[in-house]
């Protein structure tokens, strides 16, 4: 049954990629597709609201006491690397003081659950500029809300690389993380699963996959495995897809001269309730880009979405 669907999802996209131009994309491919190239000329962009990204300003975890979400911290810029390709990219600056310290989030609305989810991200190691060694968590994720503590609920499936450590791991450590639910400070107590991998992840371009099922969470790093998480741990609730650049509370260097981190995101793309392989999901992106589709979204909205379109 997954080979059927899978045969079907990558036959469609590859038929209505090859028609975008004469035809509208959406008409021709599956219900149940989100993609995002991200080809806008900037975060003001209307098409970027209209489409269903927020990006954050509200004040709140995670990340460091006082510290400032910075929307002109999120921005569209040139792929130098590719003419013509657009990425969006995520800036989060400190110079050791808490309430100097800026972080960056944005989201896509909550109406995402079982399924394959899957984007292209460049990490870094080090700064732009200045001292290195802050804590700093680079991420790709969905989440709900927790609504109260221990909510059972409460869904979060997480790719996390921390290049100057944390949590009492060392530098260059990538952790996948499935939740079932937590109870926040003061008392913290986390019911999840996690999985890590050591090394440097800022040699380039990874390609980072969930499969989603109502039995298991299998993550991928690139074409590997990563890690795979038991049916205690699967999303009940609708998710929003997230991306953030935060500091672990604790976790920042020495005050001096302020420093600058950095993410991209090249694309997004999720399959309702079906499993991509990774090669495959590629597959599907060159047929997108080879027929100009840069953005697709038949994803169904829920009520969800409008109790709470993310989780500030």
């Amino acid at each position: 049954m997954r080979k059927t669907i899978l045969l079907l999802i990558i036959t469609a996209l590859v038929s209505s990629a090859a028609l975008a131009q004469e035809t509208t994309p959406e008409a021709e491919i599956p219900a149940g597709i989100f993609f995002d190239d991200f080809s806008y000329t900037g975060t003001s962009d209307p098409l970027f609201t209209d489409r269903g990204w927020i990006v954050r300003t509200e004040e709140g975890w995670p990340g460091v006491p006082g510290a400032f979400w910075n929307p002109d911290g999120v921005s569209v810029v040139d792929d130098p690397e590719n003419a013509g390709n657009r990425l969006m990219q995520m800036v989060s600056t400190t110079d050791g003081r808490e309430d100097h310290t800026t972080q960056t989030q944005f989201c896509q609305q909550r109406k995402f659950h079982l399924g394959t989810y899957a984007a292209l991200v460049r990490f870094s190691d080090a700064p732009e500029s200045g001292l290195d060694g802050d804590q700093i968590v680079q991420t790709f994720y969905v989440i709900s809300p927790l609504e109260f503590e221990l909510d059972p609920n409460y869904s979060e499936l997480d790719f996390e690389y921390l290049p100057n450590g944390g949590w009492g791991t060392p530098a260059n450590t990538f952790f996948v993380t499935s939740w079932e639910t937590f109870r926040p400070d003061p008392n913290w107590l986390a019911v999840n699963e996690s999985s890590t991998q050591r090394g440097s992840l800022a040699d380039g371009w990874h390609m980072l996959t969930m499969q989603v099922t109502d039995e298991a969470i299998t993550y991928y790093l690139d074409d590997a495995i990563m890690g795979e998480h038991g049916s205690d741990y699967v999303p009940e609730v609708p998710m929003s897809i997230n991306f953030n650049l935060w500091f672990i509370n604790g976790g920042l260097n020495a005050q001096g001269r302020e420093r600058a981190y950095v993410e991209q995101i090249d694309w997004v793309f999720h399959a309702q309730e079906a499993i991509v392989m990774p090669e495959e999901i590629m597959t599907a992106v060159a047929a997108f880009r080879e027929g100009a589709v840069t953005f697709n979204d038949s994803v169904p909205v829920g009520a969800a979405v409008l109790e709470s379109p993310c989780n500030f």
